[in-house]
């Protein structure tokens, strides 16, 4: 590793002053979090603005910055290819996984393959998934570290460890709703941090023109070459990153699906993902390949060494154009995308460990207070597994290399087993779990036997051990052992599975609540506070709902055409509070709801103490009620 790049006092200062500000915030945010469903889920309280922009804070990950600039150092505007070569994914996303995933209260990947097939498969799922996610949790440490390392010229070990401690601080207290928050910060800072670095060094260039006469031959072109190179190739990047990994970061990250599954209805979670692709992703390509691209005209004008290793080349390029506290700000940005990734992933683990494993196999029926500190202890767990491995991707050449072949490796499985899940009602519980079983074991031995993938890999070659079209091997294969064991196998009945496929999820929505979209009708009203006898009686009525009741009055439910039963979302009309203080409830009818109400008396909600306390809420609070699917 090269000289330190070196942090003057005031840079210094800036940094410090931004972490000691977003882990102060993100721990005073605890105070909302008091149950699993808060830790992981954040209440499901956040509009879709809110959420497409803590998003963007998942996207562009602590590995993002660094890779990407080192991509487009080398590879020029192809280095974009990843951001944007996704969008097809989006409809069977917004119109297929996602309501799914709300109209079935599903909180995990493998929940679904347990409801959807079988407990087995659900077991088998939970492996890979964290598997998945540990490896990339170590994926973004090792990035943290590599950078910081020629930053401060510390070993990237110990600096992995201090970020990831501090990371935990919040992580502990608040959960989700700590990571939502302060990902909104850190998101804007990402975005307005990435683009000021491409837009300093096109005007120290003198202008875009300049920029583009400076680039090497054939940098300026949208997509890499075919196949010529083994370390970067459009055939491999796609199957890599387009398909098994478009699946794997919009369908099976499970840090992904607990963001959207945050938002407060499916409606505001397909326009957060909407957002995101149309507006926010685009953007996110310019900041984190900018200073590659600017890199690499820099180093055609001489004003940046031949030698510059790739890895180093969005600090090295920061502190070139960046003056004294704008550096700063730059290199916190650079933090903010280790600890927004991170904090995201190690929350996406801890809640695998515990709803799909620690719950229902090692500590059954305990309190919700007993679970919430099992989340907090398997998110340190989380943590420690992934900085484990740190010194594995070091052995890589480039952080891109690193992860594009972790993602290539470890993915097709899922991806296959989880698309024919929901697509395909025929699908069998014994074929999926072959796929998961058997497809993750012919990708662990195509490692070792490389020769396998060549009938695979389009002409590109083998010298770089097929890092990327790996991802085009494993699809074949899992899709060969999926098709080959459906046939011969026995499916669920067609009434187990409603609700959890594409084609039975319009009808089964009709059947369950009377219709298949989201009515998103929104009432005025004041809260009041329920006397004790009042919620004991609208507790006993909600039976075994996980929302706490909400009594209303039977002509204010037929304005909102609701009815007993249907959770809705009641929030602070301060829109400015992000949904920070608001509710899911069930509706509840109890005696003495009945009365006829007059005309001029504003519509009340009863709600119970707890649940006023907790929001600050005061009798007569104005708020507002929407029912959701």
């Amino acid at each position: 590793m090269s000289q330190a790049a070196g942090v003057g006092l005031l840079d210094g200062l800036v940094i410090a002053v931004y972490f000691v500000a977003i882990v102060g915030f993100g721990a005073a945010l605890g105070r909302f979090t008091t149950t699993t469903r808060d830790f992981f889920l954040a209440g499901q309280r956040f509009p879709a603005v809110l959420v497409a922009f803590s998003c963007v804070a998942t996207v562009v990950g602590s590995y993002s910055f660094v890779k990407y600039s080192a991509a487009g150092y080398q590879y020029g505007l192809s280095s974009s290819q990843t951001y944007l070569n996704d969008w097809f994914w989006m409809p069977l996303f917004l119109f297929g996984w996602l309501p799914i995933l709300y109209a079935a209260r599903i909180l995990s990947v493998p929940e679904y393959f347990h409801r959807r097939f079988d407990r087995r498969t659900g077991v088998a799922a939970t492996a890979v998934l964290l598997l998945y996610l540990v490896g990339y949790i170590g994926i973004n440490l090792f990035t943290i570290g590599r950078a910081l390392e020629a930053l401060f010229g510390v070993d990237l070990f110990v600096m992995a460890l201090v970020v990831t401690a501090l990371c935990m601080v919040y992580e502990w207290t608040g959960g989700q709703t700590s990571v939502i928050f302060t990902d909104l910060f850190q998101g804007g800072l990402l975005l307005v941090a990435g683009l000021l670095i491409a837009g300093l060094g096109l005007w120290h260039l003198g202008g875009f023109g300049e920029f583009a006469r400076l680039l090497p031959a054939g940098q300026l072109r949208p997509l890499a070459d075919f196949n010529d190179s083994s370390r970067f190739n459009f055939v491999g990047i796609f199957w890599q990153d387009g398909l098994a990994g478009g699946v794997a970061f919009y369908f099976m990250n499970q840090g992904m699906l607990m963001r959207f599954m945050s938002a407060r209805s499916v409606a505001h979670g397909r326009r957060a993902a909407a957002l995101v692709l149309i507006v926010l992703m685009p953007l996110a390509a310019i900041a984190v390949s900018g200073a590659g691209w600017i890199g690499s005209a820099m180093t055609a004008a001489g004003e940046l060494p031949a030698d510059t290793a790739p890895d180093e080349v969005f600090v090295r390029v920061t502190r070139m154009l960046a003056v004294p506290g704008v550096f700063g700000i730059v290199m916190a940005a650079l933090l903010a995308a280790l600890m927004s990734t991170a904090d995201t992933l190690i929350n996406a683990s801890s809640a695998l460990l515990v709803n799909d494993v620690y719950r229902p196999f090692i500590r059954r029926g305990r309190s919700e207070r007993h679970y919430l500190a099992a989340a907090r202890w398997t998110s340190l767990l989380a943590a420690a597994a992934g900085l484990s491995l740190v010194p594995l991707y070091d052995s890589f050449g480039t952080i891109y290399e690193a992860h594009g072949a972790f993602t290539a490796a470890i993915t097709p499985p899922m991806a296959v087993a989880l698309l024919l899940a929901f697509l395909w009602r025929r699908f069998t519980p014994a074929a999926a779990l072959a796929t998961l079983v058997g497809g993750t074991a012919l990708m662990f031995v195509s490692v070792r036997f490389p020769a396998l993938v060549e009938p695979f890999a389009h002409g590109v070659p083998p010298d770089g051990g097929y890092k990327y079209i790996r991802a085009c091997y494993g699809v074949a294969v899992s899709l060969a052992i999926a098709l080959a064991v459906t046939p011969f196998t026995r499916p669920r009945e067609a009434s187990e599975i409603e609700g959890l496929t594409v084609w039975t999820l319009p009808g089964w929505l009709v059947r369950r609540v009377g219709r298949a979209r989201e009515r998103g009708v929104r009432l005025r009203a004041r809260a009041r506070t329920l006397d004790g006898p009042e919620e004991a009686r609208a507790v006993a009525q909600c039976g075994e709902t996980s929302e706490p009741p909400l009594v209303l009055h039977p002509a204010a439910m037929a304005m909102l055409d609701a009815g007993a039963g249907e959770t809705v979302f009641v929030n602070d009309r301060r829109w400015w509070l992000g949904g920070l203080r608001s509710a899911r409830c069930t509706l509840t009818p109890v005696e003495g709801a009945g009365r006829a109400m007059q005309a001029h008396e504003p519509v009340l909600l009863g709600l119970p103490e707890r649940m006023m306390q907790r929001n600050g809420w005061r009798d007569g609070q104005p708020v507002t009620v929407e029912v959701l699917d």
